[in-house]
């Protein structure tokens, strides 16, 4: 087992490889337990209390320009990758397992407690069959989705864009663009929404009646059903 502090170009003779371009001294630590795994850092991301755990061979994790905070546990052939602008109220984890992947997409914003899992963590079977009944499953999460607070998110969701996580809820499925997805289990409760970053009490003006008060991103959309395998609801 390697275990790396100090994060910059790195190569070792079990192909274990970290690619960018500049070195971080603190916010990051990778630990390599397997072979043929690779991690690619953007040089202007701003890592805080991030571990990267490699627990098998030949994963992935690439971690974008962004203010990712959590721990990430990439098993045997898996991917995991997190885009630009992301950002985290308090340390995240992720954990991908069985040739799985996680793919969280740009202006993402993660808060506190949020848990994303392709893998339940431990095999179940079925007694009679004796067949395994819980494989991981791919997990995407779309451009500019809130994941509300102490949120779990589990394999098979796809989140599309501009989407907002309820705080507690526990998803799985498919759920459609700019929409509330809350519950145990999550399900759709509004459509046709738009959310925007600015906090109520950091950012002036602070009543935010009004969207134009505050700056819009490009994520104003009407909410589209046209998935066939769609949770919606």
């Amino acid at each position: 087992m390697t275990v790396l502090t100090k994060i910059g170009h790195y190569q070792d003779d079990k192909g274990n490889v970290i690619l960018s371009s500049s070195t971080f001294n603190s916010g990051i630590k990778v630990v390599f337990k397997g072979n043929n795994n690779k991690l690619e850092i953007h040089r202007e991301a701003v890592p805080s209390n991030v571990v990267v755990l490699f627990d098998c061979d030949n994963g992935t994790c690439i971690i974008g320009k962004n203010h990712f905070s959590g721990t990430i546990r990439v098993g045997l052939d898996c991917n995991v990758k997190i885009g630009a602008g992301v950002t985290c109220t308090s340390p995240a984890y992720i954990s991908t397992a069985e040739r799985s992947s996680v793919s969280i997409g740009n202006d993402v914003m993660i808060a506190g407690a949020v848990e994303i899992r392709s893998d339940d963590g431990h095999p179940i079977f079925d007694v009679v069959s004796r067949k395994r009944i819980n494989f991981p499953k791919d997990i995407v999460v779309k451009n500019h989705v809130w994941l509300g607070a102490s949120s779990k998110i589990l394999g098979g969701t796809v989140l599309k864009e501009g989407c907002v996580v309820g705080i507690g809820s526990i998803v799985k499925g498919r759920f459609p663009n700019n929409c509330v997805v809350a519950g145990v289990p999550a399900k759709v409760v509004r459509r046709n929404i738009a959310w925007e970053r600015p906090h109520l009490t950091l950012a002036p003006p602070f009543y935010k009646e009004d969207p134009d008060a505050i700056p819009l991103t490009p994520y104003w959309n009407l909410t589209v059903d046209d998935d066939p395998e769609s949770d919606a609801g």
